[in-house]
């Protein structure tokens, strides 16, 4: 399947919620390495691991990056883990739902950092919202299309909601300890949300927190190994 396409921009709010002072950071899904490019910027000591299952993006990923291997990370060796066990920041950039598994792996990295006494253990993701009204909209109308790239990119496996979000951080041994919802100029979205609301009533469920959730196009969180 071919993969979403490679861009040069990276992502304001992923960068921001990164810790400045980690020492060795692993990207999954790096794609053409811009975030490596920017974090870089901030913490040039940095050794920055990107990984990236398609050739051509870890070819330019690699530009930016102190390596890139090219390989799927649900397939990775032991070897793989025991080499990277000791990264204290491991950054899933709108990448989690293209896993099979996203939890599985989540543990995976919460078993690594809890054998490693380096430091605290950090996970930086940025993560699509399928609570998004125009999804909403969508679905009211059965207008659920796959497309390229975007909320419905047709290489998404696995679909999360800003509850089940903080349910797979949770149940993969992370506590969030910062969130930042990435909403964008988007014209249409006020005739909806009403309507969001009065569903949500119907259902007994709070009408404003529906409103709120469905507003986000996507959630970046920073969460930490718990104690």
């Amino acid at each position: 399947m071919q993969q979403t396409p490679p861009h040069d921009q990276h992502n304001p709010d992923l960068l921001r919620i990164i810790p400045t002072d980690c020492k060795k950071i692993i990207e999954v899904g790096c794609s053409s390495g811009a975030l490596a490019r920017e974090y870089k910027k901030i913490n040039p000591e940095c050794d920055y691991y990107g990984v990236e299952i398609d050739p051509s993006y870890c070819e330019m990923a690699r530009a930016y990056c102190d390596r890139c291997a090219c390989l799927d990370i649900e397939l990775a060796t032991q070897d793989f883990w025991e080499t990277q066990s000791d990264r204290d920041c491991w950054i899933f950039g709108d990448t989690l739902e293209h896993l099979k598994n996203p939890e599985a792996v989540l543990q995976k990295i919460a078993t690594l950092m809890a054998t490693q006494k380096y430091g605290p253990g950090y996970i930086a993701a940025c993560i699509p919202n399928m609570q998004h009204w125009s999804i909403q909209a969508r679905l009211n109308i059965g207008d659920l299309r796959y497309q390229s790239s975007g909320l419905l990119d047709r290489t998404h496996l696995r679909w999360f909601t800003r509850q089940t979000m903080i349910e797979l951080f949770s149940n993969s041994g992370f506590d969030i300890i910062s969130g930042i919802p990435r909403i964008f100029n988007e014209p249409l979205r006020e005739k909806y949300l009403p309507q969001i609301g009065s569903f949500a009533k119907i259902s007994g469920y709070e009408p404003d927190q529906a409103i709120n959730d469905s507003i986000p196009l996507q959630w970046v969180f920073l969460a930490k190994l718990r104690a």
